[in-house]
């Protein structure tokens, strides 16, 4: 097996750029999970991959915002991380990307948001230090000194997101070989808890989204999905 270091220093350093996109430089929204997992894919060569584990996580992580005093489970690197790691696994395998390796990044990765949440909060109270510091520093006269304060607290969100981005994609180039030795029956399991997982995240997305009978409507797609899925599977048993 051979790990493509190129691939795994691009999503670090993508990683670590959608990360202080999200908190401190731009926010234009590069760092919702279906952009930055989409160009994750891109940046390694696997668009599927990348489009598909955005696509769920950003219906999954819909009804949540990073606003004010707010800090919920940190999107961004749960995508980032989940995108890395499925399409080095399809590198490392060689197959290309499938709806059972999009299944098993999200199961194996999908965790990230409650690690990323931890992180954000122990970078908000460095961010706070280093505020109260520019902020005598201003007052001060150092004007100079007080935006070079301000930059530094931007640089611990790029290189922390980015490490653990660019380890999931090492990650993934160690999974991959795994794949191969997966009974097939758990291999189309697998398959099948894609559109299944795809599901759920569209019917919390619908329930988040407070509309008028939202948690009927996602009920209701939810079953239909599952049914199918369990029909589909039970004719493929027995043909």
């Amino acid at each position: 097996m051979s790990v493509g270091w190129t691939q795994v220093a691009l999503a670090g350093v993508w990683g670590g750029l959608v990360a202080v996109e999200r908190k401190a430089f731009l926010q234009a929204m590069f760092s919702r999970p279906l952009v930055s997992a989409t160009v994750m894919g891109l940046l390694l060569n696997d668009v599927p991959s990348g489009l598909f584990v955005g696509m769920l996580l950003e219906l999954f992580h819909l009804g949540t915002a990073n606003l004010g005093a707010s800090l919920p489970d940190n999107d961004t690197l749960s995508a980032t991380g989940t995108s890395a790691a499925a399409a080095t696994m399809a590198a490392a395998t060689g197959a290309g990307s499938t709806p059972a390796l999009w299944s098993l990044a999200v199961l194996l990765f999908v965790g990230l948001g409650r690690v990323g949440q931890l992180v954000d909060r122990a970078l908000e109270r460095y961010s706070a230090r280093l505020a109260r510091k520019a902020m005598a520093s201003a007052e001060a006269g150092q004007l100079t000194r007080a935006m070079q304060q301000n930059l530094w607290g931007m640089w611990p969100h790029f290189v922390l997101f980015g490490a653990m981005t660019a380890s999931c994609a090492l990650a993934g180039f160690f999974i991959g070989p795994l794949l191969e030795r997966m009974p097939l029956p758990l291999l189309r399991g697998l398959a099948w808890a894609y559109p299944a997982m795809a599901s759920v995240a569209a019917s919390l997305a619908a329930k988040g989204s407070h509309a008028r009978r939202a948690p009927m409507y996602a009920g209701v797609g939810a079953a239909v999905v599952t049914v199918v899925v369990v029909l589909l599977t039970t004719l493929r048993g027995c043909s």
